[in-house]
């Protein structure tokens, strides 16, 4: 596989693994919606009351979870694939003295053709660093010197 179909293999990927994530999160909210709502009144009404909400907060922390999965993937698809980048900046692919990262959305570890990939965010601590840096560049992190050998 070539370089250039790296950062193609990369969003193929990662839109495949957000869009489980997303099926696997709608499946969760209708269940517990599907729980919650079969839930019979019982003579111990504050009990029942009880056992809803904690029902409704599982359903709030799902649908927050789903929200932040499809803006990933709203994201993701903003990164032109076939641009080829003369920095670091959103959507570029680095391969470095210590490893490839891919400047995208917080994922973590992908592999793509037996190599590895960290795709990170330009939030995170790391992809700060890397904003702007440019072939031969270095750049220290948590003591570990870096040097940008190509980007894609």
């Amino acid at each position: 596989m070539n370089k250039e179909e790296i950062k193609s293999c990369l969003i193929h990927e990662l839109n495949t693994s957000l869009d489980e994530r997303i099926e696997a999160l709608e499946k969760s909210i209708q269940s517990a919606k599907e729980s919650r709502d079969s839930d019979t009144k019982s003579s111990a009404g504050d009990k029942y009351e009880t056992g809803r909400e904690m029902i409704q907060q599982e359903i709030d922390k799902f649908e927050g979870q789903l929200a932040q999965t499809r803006l990933l993937k709203t994201d993701l698809a903003k990164i032109e694939h076939q641009k080829r980048y003369d920095q670091a900046e959103f959507g570029s692919l680095l391969i470095c003295n210590s490893g490839n990262y891919f400047l995208s959305i917080a994922f973590g570890k992908i592999v793509v053709d037996k190599d590895d990939f960290i795709c990170l965010s330009l939030a995170s601590p790391l992809g700060k660093s890397f904003y702007g840096k440019k072939q031969g560049d270095e750049l220290l992190f948590n003591g570990k010197k870096i040097v940008v050998n190509e980007i894609l």
